[in-house]
């Protein structure tokens, strides 16, 4: 008889077993491969936005910091008992939110807040992995087991910077109601005040934008997500243990077919929508898509508003100002790459040389961008019978586009521009002898953009420029120039 039950046990051992093995098959030599990179993205990422979000939450930190001090001894010369309760401490509590982000914090709970979508998958995913280190090797576990950690750590810091925004949020009313008192505040003290708000506004923006990063997968971890996902088991972890789980909770026994008794089938909404259709008259299905679209436009609308009133609705203030949306960009994405093309005809029409030119241009607002770049001649000949490409020169450029009205900007910019010795072969010996090989110019005028539906290149760029230094050139030059660019990142 014992002999039996024990017979019975292995064979329900090795079912099990065998039932486990067939959920959870080991993965392939190329899947680990994949698992060690997906690993090695994911703890690079989260590592590199969460010193990102450290070094900005510590500079605004530091700046609001000063606004408070500069708005305190504004507000010390109108009433210095004021301005003693109203900041008092203040500096301290700055210094205390800079000292904790300083340390490292995991978050191993639910997190608070704003649904970050790709994060809770990230994380559910390297739980899965960690819990079922089977499928692993030792090191590829313990890598595992770190990106992990430090998506945690990274969850902490966004709950830190929550916590950062909520004190700061606290500090605007705070000293919003004290200002209120007063009837006649000096104009320097609205100023400063209203700075404050505005360096608000761009954290949360800062914020915001490291959060959509984090939201934007790359191909190396949706291939490593869409592999977790083939398995059954790693199916229902995501359904238990993931964030979004736990905010839309399934009941138990959802996936018994008994629950489901006395439900609409699909088949049943589907008819009783037609049915109301059809009563509805021959164009009723149109009309609806056009509602729903409609009422789908709107609502996109609406979150877009939404998102830029602060961190996708968690701040619903709205800025008395014109936000720049260059402030919470890093230098690189600040930059703007373009190439431009200008020609010189003859009589005949026949463009005689063209000058293709390369630029980067800085964007100091949205309204303002700097830049630098450099061009090359390229000679045509003298007609359509006498063509040959010669090199006539090269040059070096700086520009300056301000915003005027819309699409228009007003334009300058200063140019040396080389020609080669055959450029000036039209010209008499005396003034070859007074030829200079270097020219400059300076040029003013208007630019008008074009936006473009590009993969490649985002906005034409048309320019009608004028040389004012074009009388002291030998040999002279166009005066007037019309240039076509087209800018791409």
């Amino acid at each position: 008889m014992l002999n039996r039950i024990l017979i019975a046990l292995a064979f329900t051992i090795c079912h099990i077993s065998y039932l486990e093995a067939q959920e959870l098959p080991s993965f392939s030599k190329e899947h680990s491969n994949l698992i060690i990179r997906f690993n090695d993205c994911v703890k690079r990422k989260t590592e590199k936005l969460e010193a990102q979000l450290t070094r900005q939450t510590e500079k605004y930190l530091q700046r609001l910091a000063r606004k408070e001090e500069k708005l305190r001894r504004k507000l010390q010369k109108t009433d210095s008992t004021a301005a003693k309760q109203l900041f008092e401490g203040s500096a301290e509590q700055y210094a205390k939110l800079s000292e904790q982000l300083k340390n490292p914090v995991s978050l191993t709970g639910r997190a608070r807040g704003q649904y970050l979508p790709y994060v809770d998958s990230l994380k559910t995913s390297l739980s899965f992995l960690q819990q079922n280190s089977n499928l692993l090797h030792s090191e590829e576990a313990q890598q595992v087991t770190s990106s992990l950690q430090q998506v945690q750590q990274l969850q902490g810091k966004l709950q830190q910077t929550e916590q950062v925004k909520a004190f700061i949020k606290q500090r605007k009313e705070q000293i919003k109601a004290a200002l209120s008192r007063y009837t006649n505040l000096p104009g320097c003290i609205t100023k400063t005040y209203q700075d404050f708000n505005k360096e608000l506004f761009y954290y949360s923006q800062q914020v915001q934008e490291y959060k959509d990063l984090l939201n934007d997968p790359d191909k190396l971890l949706t291939k490593a997500l869409s592999l977790l996902n083939k398995l059954p088991a790693f199916q229902s972890f995501m359904q238990q243990h993931s964030e979004l789980a736990g905010l839309f909770a399934v009941p138990a026994g959802y996936s018994n077919g008994q629950s489901l008794a006395g439900l609409q089938t699909r088949n049943e909404v589907q008819q009783l929508i037609q049915t109301q259709l059809a009563s509805a008259g021959p164009n009723a299905n149109e009309l609806m898509q056009q509602n729903l679209q409609a009422a789908q436009a709107q609502l996109n609308q609406l979150k877009d508003k939404i998102n830029k009133l602060g961190d996708g609705g968690a701040d619903l203030d709205m800025p008395n100002f014109k936000p720049d949306n260059q402030k919470t960009k890093s230098f690189w994405q600040r930059l703007e790459y373009g190439t431009n093309l200008q020609t010189q005809k003859s009589n005949n029409f026949f463009p005689t040389t063209s000058d293709i030119g390369l630029s980067v241009g800085y964007k100091l607002s949205d309204k303002s961008i700097i830049g630098i770049g450099g061009s090359y001649k390229v000679g045509w000949g003298k007609d359509i019978r006498n063509i040959a490409i010669t090199s006539e020169g090269a040059g070096l450029r700086s520009f300056l586009d301000v915003k005027l009205k819309g699409s228009f900007f007003a334009s300058g910019g200063f140019e040396y521009n080389y020609h080669s010795l055959s450029y000036t072969q039209t010209l008499t010996a005396e003034e070859q002898k007074q030829a200079e090989i270097w020219q400059q110019s300076g040029l003013v005028g208007i630019s008008k953009i074009v936006s473009l539906k590009s993969k490649v290149f985002r906005k034409t760029k048309l320019q009608l420029l004028w040389d004012f230094l074009n009388y002291r050139q030998l040999p002279r030059t166009q005066a007037i120039k019309f240039r076509v660019g087209y800018h791409f990142k």
